[in-house]
């Protein structure tokens, strides 16, 4: 079933999106968990509030270099920025939505257990990441950077 699955993905872009995948979750994860930090110091929130204007703000920014990863190494197309980077906003724009929302409650669930009170919101952070991850390559497969090959 994976086979048949994964059969339409030529195995160098698998390869090549896997990679950026990985610099895309660490950049991302940094940049997210250094908002965090900051907004934690500076904003008079609740940190379940906090970790959800942080996974805004640093979204927005990781959504660029993102792009741009996959543009040029991953699906490797030529042109068009402007409309590929509105592709791919409207590829992240839901998960950033969905994200934001679920980090809340997941925040205040993970703070609940107390020998990770303090790293919760980065707790959550880490979770979201991974699911976002699965399902933006294939929005950026068929909708960002999609080809349109001619007839």
């Amino acid at each position: 079933m994976l086979k048949r699955f994964f059969a339409h993905i030529p195995h160098t872009q698998l390869l090549r999106y896997l990679v950026i995948g990985v610099w895309n979750t660490l950049f991302g994860y940094a940049c997210y968990f250094l908002i965090v930090r900051f907004f934690l110091r500076v904003l008079p929130t609740p940190p379940s509030l906090t970790a959800s204007i942080a996974l805004v703000v640093a979204t927005l920014i990781n959504i660029t270099v993102s792009f741009l990863g996959y543009k040029w190494f991953v699906f490797r197309t030529k042109g068009n920025y402007l409309r590929e980077y509105l592709r791919s906003m409207t590829v992240y724009l839901p998960s950033l939505f969905l994200n934001a929302v679920v980090i809340a409650p997941l925040t205040a669930i993970c703070r609940s257990f107390h020998p990770i009170r303090n790293q919760a919101p980065y707790i959550a952070g880490a979770l979201l990441t991974g699911v976002t991850v699965i399902l933006s390559f294939f929005g950026h497969k068929h909708i960002s950077f999609k080809r349109h090959e001619p007839i």
